[in-house]
């Protein structure tokens, strides 16, 4: 019983790490995003439709990139909960 329970405190440690590692990689790539993001807003000439045009594709492509990730972390949540769970209720 031992045995079992410190793989399981060693598998809880591995899954709160990468949690973490993907919170921060996904900081990580908002922050570099908005950055590029603000730079088009400081260099691009808005009265330029072109560059208009350009804005709303990288708004449009981001935010759909956005919702995946989001999406994504939330399946991946739910799944790690559900084998929690079970493993959690074979005690």
């Amino acid at each position: 019983m031992r045995d079992t329970d410190s793989i399981r405190a060693a598998a809880l440690d591995r899954i709160d790490r990468a949690e973490r590692r993907y919170k921060l990689a996904f900081a990580a790539g908002a922050l570099v995003e908005a950055a590029f993001l603000a730079a088009f807003l400081l260099i691009a000439d808005l009265s330029d439709r072109t560059h208009v045009l350009l804005l709303l594709a990288a708004v449009a492509t981001y935010t759909l990139v956005a919702i995946g990730l989001v999406a994504l972390g939330a399946h991946v949540n739910r799944s790690t909960l559900r084998v929690l769970h079970a493993i959690g209720s074979r005690e």
